[in-house]
């Protein structure tokens, strides 16, 4: 290493340190006007954890002041920024509360409303987080029907709701997973009737009526003809509902096997002597669709 470059890299290493003392300095002052201007500048330059650190050392320095909405936001912002979104969640909190007249009010609740939607997990764990941003989300369209963010929440609010409809159907099916068939139709039959727009109504639909199949099914013969039953009104409200399906030819010949179980059945009898590992393929492959 030549003499020249050593030079540099302690220069270099000295400036770092008084720019480091400088800053510190300031940090611990009570001179607002520098505080703010320096807060300003860091956050311009992309140094938001600096940045932050001076407009949150400015929060009781500039409380009552007509500073004071400003240094709040730009603080949220700058822990936004710098993408700790549960700070700047807990900011922009205290912001709404403390300024909801204030011109960067919509912003700054928009802004914890996307910090909220961060937060949220998927679907098989809680939940509760989820709710929290519907919650906010729903408030804050019904104050600002339409505005630059509109489109964000509504977007926001869809993949939250979908997200719930996710948990709900695929709890209810874990019933059919485990093959307990009465189980799965009473849950399945909850889901739509807590939210028949459900985005799996039709596979909803669908796997109540394999329930009731199955269930009639696996049932001793002294009870089958009432569990068909159960089975032919479901596969009725579901052709009825949907009758171009993909479902429909899987459901369509467990009807037919349904109606001859009741002594009804009177048309052609390939669909019924269909080879049996034919037929389990056909209703694997309906699974996955």
């Amino acid at each position: 290493m030549t003499r020249t470059r050593t030079i540099i890299i302690i220069l270099a290493a000295l400036l770092g340190v008084s720019c480091a003392s400088q800053y510190d300095a300031l940090l611990a002052s009570n001179d607002v006007d520098a505080k703010y201007k320096a807060a300003f500048e860091y956050f311009e330059k992309g140094r938001y954890q600096k940045a932050a650190a001076l407009f949150e050392s400015m929060s009781l320095l500039t409380e009552r002041t007509r500073r004071a909405d400003t240094v709040q936001f730009y603080w949220g912002l700058s822990n936004y920024r710098y993408k700790d979104y549960y700070t700047a969640e807990a900011n922009f909190t205290k912001f709404v509360e403390q300024f909801p007249q204030s011109s960067f009010a919509p912003e700054a609740r928009f802004l914890r409303i996307d910090c909220l939607y961060r937060s949220t997990l998927r679907y098989e764990l809680d939940q509760k987080p989820t709710y929290t941003a519907i919650n906010a989300i729903n408030e804050y369209l019904r104050d600002y029907p339409s505005n630059e963010y509109t489109s964000d929440c509504k977007a926001m609010l869809k993949d939250l709701g979908d997200r719930l409809d996710t948990k709900a159907y695929e709890a209810a099916k874990l019933y059919y997973k485990m093959e307990d068939y009465l189980a799965s139709r009473v849950a399945l039959r909850n889901v739509l009737k807590d939210d028949s727009d459900n985005i799996y109504r039709e596979d909803i639909l669908y796997y109540i009526a394999m329930s009731s199949y199955k269930y009639a099914q696996l049932s001793v013969r002294e009870k089958q003809k009432e569990r068909y039953l159960t089975f032919i009104d479901d596969y009725l409200n579901f052709v009825g509902e949907i009758p171009e399906s993909p479902y429909r030819k899987e459901l369509d010949a467990l009807y037919a096997r349904a109606q001859k179980a009741l002594g009804r059945y009177s048309g052609a009898d390939e669909m019924l002597d269909k080879d049996d590992k034919d037929f389990a393929k056909e209703r694997k492959a309906s699974q996955k669709k």
